[in-house]
């Protein structure tokens, strides 16, 4: 039997039972509201630092002043990365054409890439020399100055490295895969048509024909007697030529001194204050706008670095 005075036979039972459910939906809502604000402001919070960690914020005024030039050539040698001769001979024209610097630093992190780049960059820093002969410029190894990254160091005045630097890597390559193998096992068949009859030149789906292979050897070592003429030319009296010297063989920094293909031990910041005379050292690098910083910094290019790098594997030499 039910009890008459049980708080659910209450009279307007029903009324404060609805709301109840009411007010606890305002609750869920208003906490669903809160937690949404808390996820955006981590999420602005989060983009902010990622603004400040690609935006450069340096001011405009510090090029007041007697300094010392820095130009930094970090990684690949490549027309389409960071270390492209566009980028590098935009920095030391503005390095060169700045009344108050002394002379200029060029900081070199490179296992070299290709030779045209190389080249062109090369082929700058002897102009400049010539155009501003008060202006000594000095390439200072950090960790690495291989092969197209010597290159361009071989134009420089003096050849800077730390005794553990590796240094050398004096010859040219061409690379690339053959799939034939592959192909004729899962029944897969090559259909190329070409007008001209060595338009399928190391195609990687084809056999290797002697011809194409002999001519791509006579091209490396077109190459790497340009290589070698620029190190000599580069390097003067003072290189000290052995029978493996231009054979692609690295050397450490001790090593490459002995050898004349570096001149002293230094850094950035002693050839500034001992060599060149000015301490106050100036960043004159090309840097990326903030677009082009955000997306390399999420890996926008990694699907287009891979073809990219694929490509030039095949078809390209390279000073590597």
């Amino acid at each position: 039997m039910d009890n008459p005075q049980s708080p659910d036979n209450a009279p307007g039972w029903e009324r404060k039972t609805l709301e109840k459910l009411a007010f606890a939906a305002l609750d869920e809502q208003r906490a669903k509201r809160r937690w949404g604000i808390v996820f955006k402001s981590l999420g602005l919070v989060y983009l902010v630092i990622v603004l400040f960690a690609v935006v450069d914020w340096g001011g405009g005024s510090e090029h007041e002043g007697r300094h010392t030039a820095m130009v930094n050539l970090s990684g690949v040698i490549e027309a389409k990365g960071e270390a492209n001769a566009e980028n590098l001979i935009a920095a030391l024209r503005s390095a060169f054409e700045e009344k108050n610097t002394v002379g200029v630093v060029l900081r070199i992190n490179s296992p070299g890439g290709s030779p045209v780049q190389a080249g062109m960059i090369n082929d700058e820093i002897r102009r400049l020399r010539s155009k501003y002969p008060e202006k000594p410029l000095y390439a200072v190894v950090e960790d690495v100055c291989a092969s197209g990254g010597y290159y361009v160091a071989a134009a420089a005045d003096r050849i800077y490295v730390n005794k553990a630097s590796i240094v050398g890597s004096i010859g040219v390559l061409m690379d690339g895969f053959g799939f034939t193998g592959v192909m004729d096992k899962v029944g897969v068949e090559r259909r190329l048509l070409t007008a001209g009859e060595n338009k399928g030149f190391l195609d990687p789906f084809s056999p290797q024909a002697d011809g194409h292979k002999a001519h791509a050897q006579s091209l490396l070592n077109e190459i790497h007697k340009q290589f070698i003429d620029v190190v000599k030319v580069g390097r003067g009296k003072r290189l000290k030529e052995t029978p493996e010297m231009f054979s692609g063989y690295m050397w450490t920094g001790v090593q490459s001194i002995e050898l004349g293909l570096a001149d002293d031990f230094g850094t950035v910041d002693s050839v500034a204050r001992d060599v060149i005379q000015a301490e106050k050292v100036l960043d004159y690098s090309v840097k990326d706008n903030i677009a082009e910083r955000f997306a390399k910094r999420l890996g926008a290019g990694a699907v287009q670095g891979f073809w990219s790098g694929l490509s030039e594997s095949a078809f390209g030499a390279r000073l590597r």
